[in-house]
């Protein structure tokens, strides 16, 4: 797998000033738009009607959402837009837990067929990508808690991390935990912001309750982040010194 002699690191420095600077001011100008195609199409309406479609199903809503994310999780089918859609539909309580549940899933799924069904063809297929690479030697000289590093730390794609784990030593159940816990706070934020946003925009009001939620959720997140990254810079810094 990967070659015990190259020395990857993972890079710790900051981004510039200018970076920093122009990410808030494009996240602001992104909700802005929005906010403005939302009342000139009516989504507000439009957003109505996919809820009550989708409530109209009863307890096979919740059910046909999962197996949906199911699917495009292990087809590699980013699933960003589908999150999302989780909190406009089902709001941010029923959305946590179908997100998750449906994520959790298709991630263990997705291990177990590079693990034990297309595992010759998925190595061949990962043999010349160094994040893999990377991600190999990373789960051998820390082991199992580098699952929660990594999906914490957005260091490797998604898709990347679902199939890749199956090819390391990491046992299925403590990936399976460590995926479900550390996505969690992800899950959370992607899908309150849907839900405060869809709210928003029906109601006419700002939410202030799924607000502070989220901004809750997010101060969580970053210390989680900084917290990971410490650890791995840590038990990187140590394996040098052995």
């Amino acid at each position: 797998m990967a070659n015990s002699d190259n020395k990857e690191h993972i890079s710790s420095s900051p981004p510039s000033r200018k970076k920093s600077i122009w990410r808030p001011i494009a996240l602001g100008f992104i909700i802005i738009t929005f906010m403005v195609l939302a009342k000139v199409f009516n989504l507000g309406g439009r957003l109505g009607e996919i809820r009550e479609w989708i409530l109209s199903l009863g307890a096979l809503g919740p059910l046909v959402y999962i197996l949906i994310y199911i699917g495009a999780v292990v087809l590699a089918i980013p699933g960003s837009v589908i999150t999302i859609m989780g909190g406009v539909m089902f709001g941010s309580i029923l959305g946590v837990a179908t997100v998750s549940v449906g994520s959790t899933i298709g991630a263990s799924l997705a291990f177990l067929v590079s693990r034990h069904i297309a595992r010759e063809a998925i190595a061949q297929k990962l043999s010349g990508n160094k994040k893999f690479h990377h991600l190999d030697r990373l789960a051998k000289e820390h082991g199992a808690i580098i699952v929660a590093i990594t999906r914490l730390v957005p260091l490797f794609p998604f898709n990347l991390l679902n199939y890749g784990f199956g090819l390391t030593l990491v046992p299925f159940w403590t990936y399976v935990f460590w995926s479900w816990l550390c996505m969690l706070p992800g899950t959370v934020l992607y899908v309150v912001g849907a839900d405060a946003v869809a709210s928003a925009i029906s109601e006419g009001k700002v939410p202030w309750t799924l607000i502070g939620i989220l901004a809750i959720t997010a101060v969580l997140i970053t210390i989680l982040v900084r917290q990971a990254r410490k650890k791995l810079k840590a038990e990187e810094g140590q394996k040098e010194n052995d």
